[in-house]
């Protein structure tokens, strides 16, 4: 294509080169070519305006145009000779003070001066300008905490301004104002507050004492200082910081904290039922406040300038005992808290209770402070101790029938104990008595004789047993138990008793009374010289020996049971009954009853004889005269008897039927009792 031609050339940025030119017919692209001598940029654009870049600020270049379309390149335009702009000055900005921003640069190439701009960035306010030759210059009298933007460009020897550059700036803020200081006593911290200033991004707290320093930093308008030390005086200051730096710190405040807590307490009872309370002085304490907190939740205090302070107490009591300085600051912290035990007191409502002669039982209300209780007995030559924790205490192991000082002392482990406690007097019950001998003087009365070893003493003897109890009380060595019952067993024992109390009963001795005789005895003749004799229980009894007796012979039985059959019995006889009741152990009642006669004898040679085909005639032998007998006799048709006239020994039977086997039976005749059915028996056909 044909040879473009530059209309202008010119330089806006130290760069770049913009050239502009005429367009040439068929031309699809152009190439634009700076050269400097030492070095040439080319750069290929479709059409005019085009730029040249990459290039050196300040320096002169020569600028051709060549068109380019499908069959080549042209050859160059005619060059124009065009320099770059100058470069811009790279800023450095600082803020010296909340209200001035420092501005300074490298110097430029060829640059006969610079132009300096300064202006808010919220577009408030009007903008700053200045030339100068030199390199830095200052902006004064600025907002505290704003954000501004500057821009600043060199210019040549004619005048021709080269690039600018643009920095925004905070200026660093204004200190903050209304400094408020807010102590908390108990937790030993500060609350810090103020008022937010201006472009302030964070704030820093300084709490200094001496050489020690605190600080604390918040982006709120308040901090928290925590660890503050009691009896300590503090400055407080605070400086508002953004990126820009720091303000100046505010005119400080002064924090006084509380006192610290009391040191080197002591506590003294120098009297009974008073306590002293005294402590070191404190720095920046005021006064003082004293609490005495006793263990059943009663307090009271004391508010003194002083170092001392005087409190009634009680026996028995732990007091715990709190000291507190105060200031304008409020109260010092706890220090630590005292705890003072008096003595024990004596124990009170006092009771004895013998549990055996040997053996007493001591309890007591329990006492304020008392940690153990030592009981102890003095008496009959000896001394009995007892330590326990409970209001109680057994004492063994004492004599009895003595007269004993009992002395319960408190103790506690923190005071020890009260030696002041008065004793109380206690005598001991009676000593147990021994029997010796136990003899009976009849069949229900008993003595029982003991060995007295007692003053002043009742004797109870006492029988035990199923039938019930007997007693007998003398002040003796011996009394008699009446009307005891027989087939009992007994246990004996005795006590003492006095105003001492009731002694242990002596060991029993065992006593049995006699069997009882039976109430009822029974005889009943079996044969002619068989009889049974029965008879009821008689109680103790275990075996029996029964007699009849007469003076023809004795018939005699020992049993178990309560019967007994007795042989070899004389008809017609009277005899003595007696019976022996004995006991398991061989005791023995020997009991009487009414006497007993045996039967009339049964008549021999009884023999029949027929009178008639319907009659017989019975005829015997008779054993006495005296006696009456009677015949029976026993048919399957019918039955018949005879007695004969006194006298005779015989007797008959008529109008008997025929035909019929017949039993014959002679027996004596009784006037009281059943018929004897013992006698031999004929048979009659």
């Amino acid at each position: 294509p044909d040879i473009p031609v530059i209309d202008q050339a010119y330089s806006k940025l130290s760069n770049s080169i913009t050239v502009e030119w005429r367009a040439v017919p068929g031309a699809t692209n152009y190439m634009l070519t700076a050269e400097d001598g030492d070095s040439f940029s080319e750069t290929i654009v479709k059409n005019s305006p085009g730029t040249v870049t990459g290039l050196k600020p300040a320096t002169l270049y020569r600028i051709t145009v060549r068109s380019i379309n499908s069959g080549g390149k042209s050859q160059p335009s005619p060059f124009r000779k065009v320099k770059t702009v100058l470069a811009a000055p790279i800023l450095s900005v600082r803020s010296l003070s909340c209200d001035s921003i420092a501005v300074s640069w490298k110097a430029v190439h060829t640059a006969a001066g610079f132009s300096v701009s300064l202006m808010r960035s919220d577009g408030l306010g009007r903008m700053l300008k200045q030339n100068t030759t030199n390199t830095s210059l200052i902006f004064t009298n600025l907002d505290p905490g704003t954000l501004y933007t500057i821009k600043a460009y060199a210019w040549n020897a004619n005048g021709m301004p080269g690039d600018d550059f643009t920095y925004n700036q905070r200026t660093s803020p204004n200190a903050p104002v209304d400094v408020k200081v807010a102590f908390n006593s108990g937790a030993l911290r500060a609350v810090v507050s103020w008022m937010p200033t201006e472009g302030a991004l964070t704030y820093s707290v300084t709490v200094s004492s001496g050489l020690l320093k605190l600080r604390c930093n918040t982006s709120s308008a308040s901090c928290v200082v925590p660890s503050l030390q009691c009896s300590s005086q503090y400055y407080v200051s605070v400086t508002a910081h953004n990126d820009a730096g720091s303000s100046e710190p505010t005119d400080a405040v002064s924090l006084k904290t509380v006192p610290c807590a009391p040191v080197n307490i002591s506590i003294e009872e120098d009297e009974p039922g008073h306590l002293l309370v005294s402590w070191s002085i404190v720095s920046l304490g005021h006064y003082y406040v004293v609490f005495v907190k006793s263990d059943d939740g009663l307090e009271v205090h004391c508010n003194t300038s002083y170092t001392q302070c005087h409190f009634q107490s009680d026996c028995g009591f732990t007091y715990f005992i709190s000291v507190f300085a105060y200031n304008k600051a409020g109260q010092s912290p706890l220090g630590d808290v005292f705890n003072y035990t008096t003595a024990p007191c004596c124990p009170s409502d006092f009771r004895a209770v013998f549990m055996s002669s040997d053996t007493v039982r001591v309890t007591w209300a329990p006492v304020r402070g008392a940690d153990l209780y030592e009981t102890r007995a003095a008496g009959g030559g000896g001394e009995v101790l007892c330590r326990d924790t409970a209001p109680a205490c057994t004492l063994s192991a004492l004599r009895c029938s003595t007269r004993y000082n009992i002395t319960v002392s408190s103790f506690s482990e923190a005071r020890g104990s009260n030696a002041s406690c008065a004793p109380r007097h206690v005598a001991t019950a009676p000593c147990s008595p021994e029997i010796k001998n136990i003899s009976k003087e009849g069949v229900s009365v008993i003595s029982v004789q003991w060995q007295p070893n007692n003053e002043e003493a009742t004797y109870v003897v006492t029988a035990r047993g199923e039938a019930g109890l007997w007693h007998c009380t003398s002040t003796r060595n011996s009394c008699t138990l009446m009307d005891l019952p027989c087939g009992s067993a007994f246990s004996v024992s005795a006590i003492a008793r006095s105003p001492a109390g009731q002694s242990l009963p002596s060991y029993s001795i065992p006593l049995e009374t006699v069997p009882c005789c039976p109430n009822d005895l029974t005889l009943a003749q079996v044969t002619q010289s068989v009889t049974n004799i029965s008879w009821s229980v008689g109680k103790g009894a275990q075996t029996y020996v029964t007699a009849l007796e007469s003076p023809k012979g004795q018939a005699k039985c020992h049993t178990l049971q309560t019967y007994c059959l007795l042989g070899c019995i004389t008809c017609g006889t009277n005899y003595t009954v007696s019976l022996r009741a004995i006991s398991e152990t061989g005791l023995t009642s020997s009991c009487t009853y009414q006497g007993y006669s045996s039967s009339a004898c049964c008549p021999s040679g009884v023999k029949l004889y027929r009178l008639s085909n319907n009659g017989i005639r019975v005829i015997w032998r008779a054993s006495d005269e005296t006696i009456n007998y009677k015949a029976d006799l026993h048919g399957s048709k019918d039955n018949f008897s005879c007695t004969p006239s006194s006298g005779l020994n015989h007797c008959d039977i008529t109008k008997i039927p025929c035909g019929d086997v017949y039993t014959v039976v002679v027996a004596p005749v009784t006037d009281k009792g059943p018929k004897l059915t013992f006698c031999p028996k004929k048979i009659y056909s």
